[in-house]
């Protein structure tokens, strides 16, 4: 399993009262996606520039589709700009391949899959495998966590990830979240004054 699927995972079981954005997890998935294909070897970092590889073929579905998505025309994207264009969608992406690929599955199209009811995992020993991962607290994929709303943040969690790449993913993870959230109060406060005017006040 690829700490995406694992972030996907555990997310689908977040407990009730807690909401999850999709809009932060698709970040947060860009984000592993990226962590992923360079542990695939598929791409490496130079600064926050993503230079990809050969094309690689990795066994998993959506991360061969990251693959063949990198651009690979100089000068290369950056790791933000990765986020935000792959990042669209993303989590409704995940959740129809993990719940699509057996019983129960969702039907298609709805906006937001994390505010609504599933029936089971799609597979229980992916669905251990993640949620294992996750109670011994790996960095990696607390942090990914964390930025998507799944789960508090661990303090220190970041300290324990020594590599570079990671690290650089990682913070640019959390300044796309930190940008989508003041758009969100942006947008809130624009709505409310509209309503303050329309109501006549």
């Amino acid at each position: 399993m690829t700490t995406a699927r694992d972030l996907a995972l555990v997310a689908l079981d977040v407990p009730p009262g807690r909401t999850v954005e999709q809009g932060d997890l698709s970040l947060a998935l860009a984000g592993a996606e990226v962590i992923d294909l360079v542990g695939a070897g598929a791409l490496t970092l130079d600064e926050d520039r993503i230079v990809p590889g050969p094309p690689t073929e990795t066994g998993d579905r959506l991360l061969d589709e990251a693959d063949a998505a990198l651009n690979r025309q100089e000068p290369f994207e950056t790791v933000e700009d990765w986020l935000w264009r792959r990042g669209r969608e993303l989590a409704a992406a995940y959740v129809d391949d993990l719940e699509g690929a057996g019983p129960g599955a969702r039907k298609r199209g709805r906006r937001n899959p994390l505010l609504t009811g599933r029936r089971g995992p799609v597979d229980p020993v992916a669905h251990g495998r993640a949620e294992q991962r996750r109670a011994s607290g790996e960095p990696v994929l607390a942090v990914l966590a964390a930025a998507a709303g799944v789960e508090d943040e661990k303090p220190g969690a970041d300290q324990d990830i020594t590599d570079d790449s990671v690290t650089t993913v990682l913070a640019a993870v959390g300044n796309a979240v930190m940008e989508l959230e003041a758009v969100r109060q942006r947008r809130s406060i624009e709505d409310a004054a509209f309503d303050n005017v329309w109501r006549g006040f």
